[in-house]
């Protein structure tokens, strides 16, 4: 009884956690659920730029890249990072990912793009996500329990965030922008 209750109060905390993914491509809300309904109306725009936490230092959580090896924003200082919050049962995070690919080929060099994975089963699942050959450039972080989610008091996936040289927020976006037009219009 007691694993049937774990699992219920996981389910139920993932679905509440991060109910954007479910919106899917429609940029329709959900209902809002009480804790929604108490943010200003911008934070509810899907596919928005967002610059209301513009100049705001990058959170000091720490995530994995391959073999465990911690990493932090603050890593990549000198050049533009777009932190990109996904899962793999995510459907728009799925979507998006070959655009943030080819943005992170366009603009190597000037910016990198960190996929960091939600997933509760971490390197497992997005190891099979990130199988040999299916992106020429996006290497894949893993966050594990969820703190950088947590830190930027994420409301669903996808969220991706743009911090510049020095890792202050410029600008974030919840749900899944058209990256090649934001790159066209010297945004990202």
């Amino acid at each position: 009884m007691g694993l049937r209750i774990v699992t219920l109060l996981l389910a139920l905390g993932a679905t509440a956690t991060l109910s954007a993914c479910d919106r899917g491509d429609t940029g329709k809300a959900a209902a809002p659920q009480a804790s929604v309904a108490a943010q200003p109306p911008a934070a509810l725009k899907l596919n928005m730029i967002d610059r209301s936490h513009a100049g705001t230092p990058a959170p000091d959580v720490t995530f994995e890249w391959h073999g465990g090896e911690p990493v932090h924003v603050a890593d990549f200082k000198g050049q533009k990072v777009l932190v990109n919050l996904w899962a793999t049962w995510c459907a728009p995070c799925i979507a998006e990912m070959p655009q943030l690919d080819q943005l992170a080929g366009a603009r190597r060099g000037k910016m990198i793009v960190l996929p960091v994975s939600q997933d509760m089963e971490g390197w497992l699942v997005v190891n099979k996500f990130f199988a040999e050959g299916r992106f020429n450039t996006l290497q894949p972080y893993v966050d594990q329990p969820g703190s950088y989610a947590e830190s930027i008091k994420a409301k669903g996936l996808p969220v991706s965030i743009l911090y510049d040289e020095k890792g202050i927020e410029i600008w974030r976006v919840a749900g899944t922008p058209n990256w090649n037009e934001l790159a066209m219009k010297g945004v990202v």
